[in-house]
């Protein structure tokens, strides 16, 4: 895989070698997104910087692995309960604790927007149908545009969204593992701006670059990390200029903060993180499935509901692991077959290391 980085100038990689090549002491950097895993991974970025001392995981950057058991078990029972889910293809094989939407007796829509859903509600009036809204600040922006625009009477927003920074602090704060540079999410990031990352950096005293996701971008990244960590500089360098702006997408925070409540929420791996989540605002309510089927999801909010047995995607997304820890991977749990979400989507760790690494026989 070493040779798909062959086709940059000699000159820039030579550049990038000398600076790497400074690392005496074993580097850990964790990145924030699903999409920069699959440029690392594929590349084969991950095993060439392991001959500099530096490790690079993933953290929390994937919005459906990151969904928790019970989250899973709510868009379920509605299910059951004869209403249509419409969600995204990912969300889909995600094994609850009694199922998954993949198999679940009841109506349940494979969309690509909530534009989609919105437009099956309108087409079918006869059903009541439930966007389970899932992702970052990158999908948030098109589920409050579509509330704000307004909805059909019988369609309903489940909001799953959750913020990245206060995942990215909780890291930090727990002390789990001892992080020399992050690599910020590009397509969050464009959204946010490069400068609401600034506090954490300098909180922290932790270096952080906004990369793009060629293999350049990440190398570049990687090598601003470092002289960042040479040089004791703990800010925010933006690698990716060419989309993400210092204060970022002003309408689309706008709308954000027009739809949502910034609310507690469950992250799977680490349970409650504080203003995390992003609840629909009262006037919204009429539209919010939470509210709407409070009845009917009752019992689900009460319960509790573990991770599956050996299971390690928990662990993994919060960076303590990669994937190859968990003794399920690759064996009792594959693509076909997942126990753990990290296995499902197409931005989790584990179903990117599977793919690639399997097919260069690594494993």
């Amino acid at each position: 895989m070493f040779n798909n980085l062959k086709r940059y100038s000699p000159k820039v990689m030579r550049e990038i070698e000398n600076t790497l090549s400074k690392v005496k002491e074993e580097m850990l950097i964790m990145h924030f997104c699903g999409t920069h895993q699959y440029t690392i991974v594929r590349y084969g970025i991950d095993d060439y910087l392991r001959k500099f001392n530096i490790e690079v995981r993933e953290g929390p950057g994937c919005p459906v692995c990151v969904t928790t058991t019970k989250e899973i078990e709510i868009a379920l029972r509605l299910a059951r309960e004869g209403i249509t889910i419409t969600t995204f293809g990912d969300l889909m094989k995600v094994p609850g604790a009694t199922g998954s939407l993949s198999n679940v007796e009841g109506e349940v829509k494979v969309v690509y927007s909530i534009e989609d859903s919105v437009e099956y509600a309108r087409k079918s009036k006869d059903k009541e149908v439930v966007f389970v809204a899932v992702g970052f600040e990158t999908t948030m922006p098109t589920t409050a545009a579509q509330l704000i625009d307004g909805m059909p009477e019988n369609h309903y927003v489940l909001s799953f969204h959750k913020f990245t920074p206060p995942a990215m602090e909780a890291v930090l704060k727990s002390g789990e593992i001892s992080l020399s540079g992050i690599i910020l999410p590009g397509h969050v990031s464009t959204i946010i701006g490069a400068n609401l990352w600034r506090k954490y950096a300098k909180k922290y005293k932790i270096p952080m670059v906004v990369s793009g996701f060629e293999p350049l971008d990440v190398l570049v990244s990687i090598k601003i990390l470092v002289d960042m960590v040479e040089n004791d500089v703990f800010d925010v360098f933006n690698e990716y200029i060419r989309s993400v702006t210092e204060e970022g997408n002003e309408s689309a925070k706008r709308i954000i903060n027009e739809a949502f409540d910034v609310v507690d929420i469950e992250w799977r791996g680490f349970g409650l993180i504080e203003s995390s989540g992003a609840e629909l605002k009262k006037e919204f309510e009429d539209n919010n499935a939470k509210k709407v089927f409070s009845d009917i999801i009752s019992e689900v909010l009460e319960k509790d509901y573990p991770e599956p047995k050996g299971c390690k995607c928990g662990d993994i997304i919060r960076g303590v692991a990669v994937p190859q820890d968990c003794p399920l991977f690759g064996k009792a749990c594959t693509p076909e077959h997942p126990v753990g979400p990290c296995m499902v989507s197409s931005e989790g760790a584990c179903s990117i290391v599977y793919k690639f690494k399997r097919a260069f026989n690594i494993f």
